[in-house]
């Protein structure tokens, strides 16, 4: 067995922690791009 194995720091759900790091990266994505629209509406 591996050694880590035997001493797990932390056991939460790796499924939880990639959704959330999706959630946040698409929110920041969407959020650049919303600044983006609005500039490109007001500019014009």
């Amino acid at each position: 067995m591996n050694p880590f194995e035997k001493d797990v720091q932390c056991k939460r759900n790796d499924a939880v922690d990639a959704g959330v790091g999706f959630i946040v990266s698409f929110g920041f994505f969407a959020t650049l791009f919303i600044i983006a629209t609005v500039v490109k509406v007001i500019g014009s």
